[in-house]
Protein backbone atom coordinates (compact mmCIF):
# COMPACT_ATOMS: atom_id res chain seq x y z
CA UNK A 1 0.00 0.00 0.00
CA UNK A 2 1.01 3.60 -0.47
CA UNK A 3 1.62 6.33 2.33
CA UNK A 4 -1.39 7.85 1.43
CA UNK A 5 -3.81 4.68 1.51
CA UNK A 6 -2.53 3.74 4.57
CA UNK A 7 -2.58 6.59 6.30
CA UNK A 8 -6.81 6.89 5.14
CA UNK A 9 -7.18 3.49 6.56
CA UNK A 10 -5.82 4.03 9.92
CA UNK A 11 -6.71 7.28 10.49
CA UNK A 12 -3.08 8.77 10.67
CA UNK A 13 -1.36 11.60 9.55
CA UNK A 14 1.36 11.17 6.71
CA UNK A 15 4.04 13.01 9.40
CA UNK A 16 3.05 10.25 11.90
CA UNK A 17 3.90 7.77 9.88
CA UNK A 18 7.16 8.82 8.31
CA UNK A 19 8.04 9.73 12.38
CA UNK A 20 6.97 6.32 13.56
CA UNK A 21 9.90 5.39 10.74
CA UNK A 22 12.17 7.55 11.62
CA UNK A 23 11.92 6.60 15.40
CA UNK A 24 12.17 3.20 14.51
CA UNK A 25 8.85 1.91 15.33
CA UNK A 26 8.94 0.61 11.72
CA UNK A 27 11.57 -0.61 10.47
CA UNK A 28 12.26 0.61 6.88
CA UNK A 29 9.65 0.81 4.83
CA UNK A 30 10.03 -1.38 1.47
CA UNK A 31 10.71 1.61 -1.67
CA UNK A 32 9.53 1.23 -5.09
CA UNK A 33 11.68 2.15 -8.41
CA UNK A 34 10.37 5.14 -8.10
CA UNK A 35 11.28 5.92 -3.98
CA UNK A 36 7.51 6.00 -2.71
CA UNK A 37 6.96 3.57 0.07
CA UNK A 38 5.34 0.34 0.15
CA UNK A 39 3.65 -0.94 3.38
CA UNK A 40 2.92 -4.39 3.73
CA UNK A 41 0.22 -6.18 5.47
CA UNK A 42 2.57 -6.72 8.46
CA UNK A 43 3.78 -2.94 8.63
CA UNK A 44 -0.12 -1.67 9.06
CA UNK A 45 -0.49 -4.35 11.56
CA UNK A 46 2.28 -3.51 13.43
CA UNK A 47 1.14 0.67 12.82
CA UNK A 48 -2.16 -0.79 14.56
CA UNK A 49 -0.33 -2.29 17.40
CA UNK A 50 1.40 1.19 18.31
CA UNK A 51 -2.03 3.11 17.88
CA UNK A 52 -3.77 0.80 20.40
CA UNK A 53 -0.85 0.80 23.05
CA UNK A 54 -1.01 4.71 22.73
CA UNK A 55 -4.42 4.29 23.08
CA UNK A 56 -3.73 2.66 26.36
CA UNK A 57 -1.64 5.35 27.65
CA UNK A 58 2.21 3.87 26.56
CA UNK A 59 4.47 6.47 25.48
CA UNK A 60 6.55 5.55 22.19
CA UNK A 61 9.66 4.26 24.31
CA UNK A 62 7.16 1.95 26.17
CA UNK A 63 5.62 0.82 22.97
CA UNK A 64 9.42 0.45 21.41
CA UNK A 65 9.60 -2.25 24.31
CA UNK A 66 6.53 -3.94 23.97
CA UNK A 67 7.45 -4.30 19.87
CA UNK A 68 10.59 -5.92 21.06
CA UNK A 69 8.90 -7.99 23.87
CA UNK A 70 6.44 -9.30 20.92
CA UNK A 71 9.83 -11.20 19.41
CA UNK A 72 9.55 -13.33 22.35
CA UNK A 73 6.18 -13.16 23.95
CA UNK A 74 6.95 -16.13 26.36
CA UNK A 75 10.55 -14.75 27.68
CA UNK A 76 8.75 -11.36 27.57
CA UNK A 77 5.50 -12.20 29.49
CA UNK A 78 6.99 -11.35 33.06
CA UNK A 79 8.80 -7.74 31.50
CA UNK A 80 5.00 -7.01 30.24
CA UNK A 81 3.04 -7.60 32.93
CA UNK A 82 5.22 -5.44 34.90
CA UNK A 83 4.69 -2.14 32.69
CA UNK A 84 1.01 -3.02 32.43
CA UNK A 85 1.15 -3.11 36.63
CA UNK A 86 2.50 0.27 36.87
CA UNK A 87 0.49 1.71 34.02
CA UNK A 88 -2.45 0.86 36.19
CA UNK A 89 -0.75 1.96 39.58
CA UNK A 90 -0.87 4.91 36.93
CA UNK A 91 -3.99 5.51 35.97
CA UNK A 92 -5.46 4.61 39.13
CA UNK A 93 -3.52 7.82 40.40
CA UNK A 94 -4.86 9.81 37.55
CA UNK A 95 -8.64 8.77 38.46
CA UNK A 96 -7.97 9.87 42.71
CA UNK A 97 -6.94 13.09 40.69
CA UNK A 98 -10.06 13.60 38.46
CA UNK A 99 -12.07 12.15 41.09
CA UNK A 100 -11.14 15.25 43.91
CA UNK A 101 -10.84 17.63 41.15
CA UNK A 102 -14.50 16.81 39.95
CA UNK A 103 -15.53 16.76 43.75
CA UNK A 104 -13.85 20.10 44.16
CA UNK A 105 -15.57 21.71 40.89
CA UNK A 106 -19.12 20.28 42.01
CA UNK A 107 -19.38 21.77 45.19
CA UNK A 108 -17.49 25.62 43.73
CA UNK A 109 -20.36 25.15 41.13
CA UNK A 110 -22.89 24.35 44.44
CA UNK A 111 -21.43 27.56 46.23
CA UNK A 112 -21.79 29.82 43.05
CA UNK A 113 -25.43 29.06 42.49
CA UNK A 114 -26.35 29.88 46.29
CA UNK A 115 -23.72 33.32 46.35
CA UNK A 116 -24.92 36.34 45.19
CA UNK A 117 -21.43 38.92 45.73
CA UNK A 118 -18.61 37.26 44.79
CA UNK A 119 -18.03 34.15 42.46
CA UNK A 120 -16.21 31.10 44.61
CA UNK A 121 -14.78 29.67 41.83
CA UNK A 122 -12.58 32.82 40.63
CA UNK A 123 -11.75 33.20 44.13
CA UNK A 124 -10.78 29.53 44.53
CA UNK A 125 -8.60 29.76 41.61
CA UNK A 126 -6.85 33.07 42.79
CA UNK A 127 -5.55 30.99 45.98
CA UNK A 128 -2.47 29.70 46.22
Amino acid sequence: MKIGEVTAELGISVDTLRYYEKIHLLPNIKRSAAGQREYTAADMARVRFIKRAQKMGFSLDDIASLLAFRDAPAQSKPMVRNMVAEKLTEINHQIQELSALRDELTALTAACEVTEDNCPILDNFNKK
